[in-house]
């Protein structure tokens, strides 16, 4: 929590918000001081994301309170309140009475501003802009940590979308003692600030996820990020047509935040194949990228790149300080099929199934992905009974025996699957 602070106070000291005043529409008592406190993307203002979080845990409603902003997605059991444009909010923090005022500008051009006006006596100055702005940041990284809606943003685009990804370490298909690692890594992560700043190295994790399409890359990403509760960022690099948009676009994202690159191989083929007369994001761009832009502009932050061919990655981007651990996602287990069978059956007890058996043997024999099981798990009735059950793990077993009597002819695997080839 040091470093939010130490920012915000940065932001504060070198911004002197409080010097608009004197551009404020509205008139004020001499006596009071107002801190400015605008939207920014690159790099994003803590202090307005802060004041967005914290100011809807306390009473919008007032007298002279006219409209409220009010949104629920479906999976949410109650409405969210946020406070409208020209709305006032009153609080107190240790005696002293704070007025919050949320303006929103639209200019000729279509420019769109957004900022928070907090308004209160000259004497609270130093106590404001100490205690009481740490108080409304460390409420609202607790409001962060409460939620549960995973939120994902295109780094290219400053939009952001709150997705309800339901997938945890406890729905993934995938190997018990592999969830424990990736999970004990993730938290011994987190847990060590004080580490990596005693040793001068950024605080910062690369992993890379490698295997072929459809065996959970994406749902792994989704449960790390709803593990630590870090928004995601996604990085369309084909989309970054030099090094220095790179770094543009680098500075839009927060910390406690998970950077996706997508296809690494594709991306850095496409990379090498552009031609040398145009601006471009090169390679080299890429590894500075990866050691020195991305230690330099915050904290906490993990990087995922995904592949479905690692042996077609440059060595140099292999190595400990870009990816440190690679996670290889492998095609379906007798473990990963229990997990499916839980999630998509309801059966929490397979060892007496008449099938297990032989679903386990031909798993173990047959290359099929956690995608391909889930899609013969959900071809039967909506009505979710035992006979469904049975009939669904019958019809596994069929598509397993096409499977493997396909690999056993040599014939061809088709390349159509989503994310199979660049």
């Amino acid at each position: 929590m040091i470093f939010i602070v130490e920012q915000l106070m940065l932001f504060i000291s070198t911004a002197l918000g409080y010097l608009s005043t004197l551009l404020s529409p509205h008139p004020r008592q001499c006596h009071d001081l107002t801190l400015i406190i605008h939207q920014t993307n690159a790099p994003p203002n803590q202090v307005y994301e802060a004041a967005q979080l914290y100011l809807p845990t306390i009473d919008l409603i007032n007298p002279s309170t006219r409209t409220i902003q009010v949104s629920k997605t479906p999976r949410q059991e109650t409405v969210k309140l946020a406070i409208d444009s020209g709305e006032q909010i009153v609080d107190t923090f240790e005696d002293i009475n704070l007025k919050w005022l949320y303006v929103v500008q639209t200019f000729p051009t279509g420019q769109v501003t957004r900022r928070f006006e907090l308004t209160f006596h000259k004497k609270h100055k130093d106590k404001v802009l100490t205690s009481y702005l740490r108080h409304v940041v460390t409420r609202a990284e607790a409001i962060k940590k409460e939620e549960k809606i995973l939120k994902l943003r295109s780094v290219n685009s400053p939009s952001r979308v709150d997705l309800e990804h339901p997938a945890t370490f406890e729905t993934i298909a995938m190997e018990p003692d592999q969830k424990t690692k990736i999970i004990k890594d993730l938290d011994r992560f987190v847990r060590r600030r004080e580490f990596y700043k005693k040793v001068g190295k950024a605080w910062k994790r690369g992993y890379l996820l490698y295997g072929p399409p459809g065996t959970g890359k994406s749902s792994l990403i989704a449960a790390m990020a709803n593990h630590l509760k870090f928004d995601v960022y996604e990085l369309e690099l084909d989309g970054i047509c030099s090094d220095s948009q790179l770094k543009r676009v680098l500075l839009s994202t927060k910390n406690r935040s998970i950077l996706v690159i997508e296809d690494i191989d594709c991306t850095v083929r496409d990379m090498q194949d552009r031609k040398s007369e145009q601006p471009t994001f090169t390679l080299s761009g890429l590894l500075n990228f990866m050691d020195g832009l991305w230690s330099s502009c915050g904290d906490e932050r993990i990087i995922v790149f995904t592949t479905n061919h690692k042996d077609r990655l440059e060595p140099a981007l292999l190595r400990p300080g870009r990816m440190d651990v690679h996670i290889h996602m492998s095609y379906c287990t007798p473990h990963a099929f229990r997990v499916l069978a839980s999630n998509y059956l309801g059966i929490q007890d397979l060892n007496h199934h008449g099938l297990y058996g032989e679903i386990t043997g031909l798993l173990e024999s047959t290359e099929v992905t956690p995608a391909e099981v889930c899609e013969q798990l959900l071809k039967r009735d909506d009505d979710v009974d035992d006979d469904d059950a049975d009939a669904a793990l019958a019809g596994l077993v069929n598509f397993l025996k096409l499977k493997k009597l396909e690999e056993t002819n040599n014939i061809d695997k088709p390349e159509t699957q989503e994310g199979s080839q660049c």
